[in-house]
């Protein structure tokens, strides 16, 4: 006879955890799941079809906790905005373990707003002629933003001077600035409220902000160190190479047009001007509290693990650090120096295009800080978001710890960002990896950022107010994947990949040798993480609208293994279609096509020595373009290769490349 067969130990125990939400243990000791289970985090207390219903974010995590060792768990937040009054923070409890997942979305068929602000109501006209309106707020509040139906407001600007050949009647000192234009001064002296003043200037590479500390009569005293870090190295506020408008902002009496807004701190009232025959009761403003919305972060021993992000909206954010005494004293890309340093006692004539003094700040500047931070984590996803309304960065991914609020910065591993909107914030859109130490050569391997796959987002109007923000920047990080995105509307480079000009590669860069960093720093002999990068796909146009110097795509230092490939770029505003920088070595740039540049591609290489700027060893092939010719310097040494490329003067391109221009860009 036969034998009877029982149902296997694992279907009964399926069956048991799912009906008494256990997991359970079978006879060899490994354990069963429980189905997943379903928690609405709702205002009102009301939601259905889920397992469990609360209030707060801190209630669902709570929960989160109790479950994630043992089920998948998904989070559904109702629809609307939810104001937060503290920034969520994410450890390893947080994720799912044991091979379980949690899920934050928006409900079906809604989009729920994690905001970090709030709106202004209770408008009154302020100056009828000028259609101003003022709002009390807080007394003491401070922001660098503010939202108006859904965009950024302008903080009102005096323009100084309009580049850097009209500057006659600008004198500088180490003590600040002499305005040496009775018309100006005059400006000067009807300023009521003088506290949140400051210097802006948009030089080749860089936009810097220097904060004012008084006036007296056509002098701006300007507050310390940032006047001294803004004047010292390269394109520098005194001496930029190119462009080089100089703006005094942030007075109530700049205000000329519709969309400024101007902030009495100490009185609490807060200024906007709308457009003509509107009143500021008729938009929704909204003021930003918060500087970071989710902080990501756990330990390189215990990192969060397994998190997904779907279907919400990140906005209302500022970043106040530029308000401050360190103002924002800009290297590139969102690097800054912060500290106090020694620069030789006549800086504003030696040390305005580089000097022993100012390589000393190099290995430590800092990044602007992200308002959604991802560092010690991994397996983390984040599908079909919108970022917009920030004032920052607007995705971090394992960047410097002085950029992450939680969690030790660097060790983001298997990370997708994937169908994702970005749009009307201060800064990059995302930013992986960090320039310090620590990013290039990591003490620990755990810190290593690395597969990172960047996928499908759309990218339009960011870095509106550190405007030499990349759209994507890239630096130390192994295996990253920027693949069929598709970015527009930047006032500098599109997608930006590596740092530290051949700096921290093995052998260093003659140029800096001479220029005294390796004083500070050693010579390396072990590669960088900097390697097997793939950018392909990506459709990148409207970039340089402010900016000078730089490429819609742009690299810097070896990269062993990386390949920029099938990119569609286009209206870069007559500047470099590709730049490839300073130190770049083993890459390979094929099948991309470039039309209306300065240059299709421009290879960074001095002219007579290729050891100087050791940017070599590079491949470029198979490209198509139309106008401004490729910049290589040639000859023995330098190695990099231009072949089999193809101009193309007529306007018809040959099918492949046709197909290449279809084909690039966001598919969702």
């Amino acid at each position: 006879m036969g034998r009877r067969r029982s149902r296997p130990l694992p279907v009964l125990a399926t069956l048991l955890a799912a009906a008494l939400g256990l997991s359970v243990l079978g006879l060899d000791g490994t354990a069963y799941a429980a189905g997943p289970v379903t928690i609405a985090v709702s205002p009102t207390g009301q939601a259905a079809g889920a397992d469990h219903v609360v209030r707060t974010f801190e209630a669902a995590q709570g929960l989160v906790r109790a479950h994630s060792a043992r089920r998948d768990v998904r989070v559904i937040v109702a629809g609307g905005i939810h104001e937060l009054a503290r920034p969520l923070r994410f450890d390893a409890r947080d994720g799912g373990r044991n091979g379980h997942r949690v899920t934050w979305t928006s409900a079906p068929g809604e989009r729920a707003v994690l905001s970090g602000g709030s709106r202004v109501t209770g408008w009154t006209l302020a100056d009828p002629a000028k259609n101003i309106w003022v709002a009390k707020v807080p007394a003491g509040t401070t922001t660098r933003q503010l939202y108006a139906d859904g965009k950024l407001a302008e903080r009102p600007r005096l323009m100084l001077a309009p580049d850097k050949k009209n500057r006659a009647h600008l004198s500088f000192s180490p003590r600040g600035l002499t305005v040496n234009d009775p018309a100006l001064a005059a400006k000067f002296a009807a300023l009521r409220d003088t506290s949140g003043l400051e210097l802006e200037e948009l030089g080749s590479f860089t936009d810097r902000y220097s904060p004012v500390s008084s006036i007296e009569g056509n002098e701006l005293v300007m507050t310390q160190p940032a006047w001294e870090n803004n004047n010292f190295g390269y394109d520098t506020l005194k001496s930029p190479y190119n462009r080089g408008a100089l703006y005094l902002n942030n007075a109530y009496e700049f205000i000329d047009s519709p969309n400024q807004w101007a902030l009495d701190s100490k009185a609490g009232k807060l200024f906007y001007k709308p457009a003509d025959g509107r009143s500021a009761g008729d938009s929704e403003i909204r003021l930003p509290r918060l500087e970071s919305l989710i902080q990501i972060g756990g330990s390189y021993a215990e990192p969060v693990r397994d998190l997904t992000f779907s279907g919400l909206q990140f906005s209302d954010t500022t970043w106040r650090f530029p308000s401050g005494p360190q103002g924002y004293a800009d290297q590139q890309s969102g690097a800054h120096i912060v500290g106090k340093y020694n620069p030789p006692a006549d800086y504003l004539t030696s040390c305005q295009d580089g000097c022993p003094e100012f390589e000393a700040t190099r290995n430590e500047w800092h990044q602007i800080p992200a308002a959604v931070q991802v560092s010690a984590a991994s397996h983390i996803t984040f599908d079909g978001n919108v970022f917009t309304r920030l004032g920052q960065v607007g995705l971090g991914l394992g960047m410097d710890p002085n950029a992450h609020a939680s969690g030790p910065g660097y060790g983001a591993g298997e990370i997708d960002v994937q169908g994702n909107r970005f749009t009307d914030s201060a800064a990059s859109a995302i930013v992986v990896g960090g320039v310090q130490p620590d990013a290039h050569h990591p003490r620990d391997p755990r810190m290593t950022n690395h597969d990172v796959r960047i996928v499908d987002n759309t990218i339009s109007g960011v870095s509106k107010n550190y405007r030499d923000n990349a759209g994507i920047l890239a630096t130390y990080v192994t295996r990253a994947t920027i693949s069929h995105n598709t970015l527009t509307d930047l006032p500098y480079d599109g997608i930006d990949i590596g740092w530290g000009w051949g700096i921290n590669d093995p052998g260093g860069n003659e140029y800096y040798l001479k220029a005294g960093l390796y004083e500070y720093q050693p010579i390396y002999t072990t590669p960088t993480t900097f390697r097997e990068n793939a950018v392909s796909h990506n459709l990148i146009h409207d970039t340089k609208q402010a900016m000078h110097d730089g490429g819609s795509i742009y690299t810097l230092s070896s990269s062993p293994g990386t390949v920029i490939e099938r990119n569609y770029v286009y209206d870069s505003r007559e500047t470099f279609g590709a730049l490839i920088d300073q130190g770049t070595r083993y890459v390979v740039m094929r099948e991309n096509v470039f039309l209306g540049s300065s240059r299709w591609v421009y290879v960074n290489a001095d002219d007579k020595d290729p050891e100087t700027f050791n940017t070599k060893d590079n491949l470029i092939t198979g490209n198509w373009w139309d106008v401004g010719p490729a910049r290589n310097p040639e000859g023995p040494g330098y190695n990099n290769r231009l072949v089999g490329n193809t101009q193309v003067t007529d306007g018809v391109f040959p099918p492949e490349a046709q197909r290449v221009m279809t084909e690039a860009g966001a598919r969702r």
